[in-house]
């Protein structure tokens, strides 16, 4: 009985950070975003050496996340192998495509662009997440979807171990993220300030 209210006031309370993210977050500029991605990609290649046939997944930027296009375009002359996610099915993981850049998007089932369904699958060594909002712990608020957070948890309890790293605006930081038994915390969270090991 007792469980019900606690899992009421943590996603009321998750509701209000995103709303208080998503106005924060609104209010960055594009160039703003472009010069802080351009340091977090410096900062990833530090922290996260690449090798040539590495797969790593991005993500396709919606609404006003950073755009981090360039990232995955400087990843791809590094000779690593591409992959975005697709959302198949609500209350379901993240598949994971072979993508480089220029190849045609479509829409997913959450309607964000995506490689078509046809396109090879793969298993990334590196996830990159957006996120609302994050803490030190490694934990990020998402739009409430629980995709990467599944996704995480079934390639985890399969035993593989990606490295699994948020990108987001340092002032996206806050004290704590409210937790639900089915969050799946982060490897790393890569600001335009540093990076942070959870």
């Amino acid at each position: 009985m007792m469980s019900c209210p606690i899992s009421l006031a943590t996603d009321t309370a998750k509701a209000a950070m995103r709303r208080r993210a998503r106005t924060l977050r609104a209010g960055l500029t594009a160039a703003d975003n472009e010069r802080a991605v351009a340091r977090m990609t410096d900062l990833l290649l530090a922290a996260c050496p690449v090798t040539a046939g590495l797969t790593v997944a991005g993500f396709y930027p919606i609404r006003d996340e950073p755009d981090i296009r360039p990232l995955l375009h400087r990843l791809a002359a590094e000779g690593c192998r591409l992959a975005l996610p697709r959302v198949t099915a609500p209350q379901q993981p993240l598949t994971f495509h072979v993508w480089t850049p220029g190849d045609p998007l479509t829409t997913d089932q959450a309607g964000v662009p995506a490689p078509d369904a046809s396109a090879p699958r793969c298993g990334p060594a590196v996830i990159l997440t957006p996120l609302l909002a994050f803490d030190r712990a490694g934990y990020r608020l998402g739009y409430g979807g629980g995709f990467y957070d599944r996704t995480l948890a079934a390639l985890r309890a399969d035993g593989q171990k990606p490295l699994a790293a948020g990108l987001a605006r340092a002032v996206m930081e806050v004290a704590e993220i409210p937790r639900s038994g089915h969050d799946q915390p982060l490897d790393l969270i890569i600001t335009e300030r540093e990076v942070i090991r959870s």
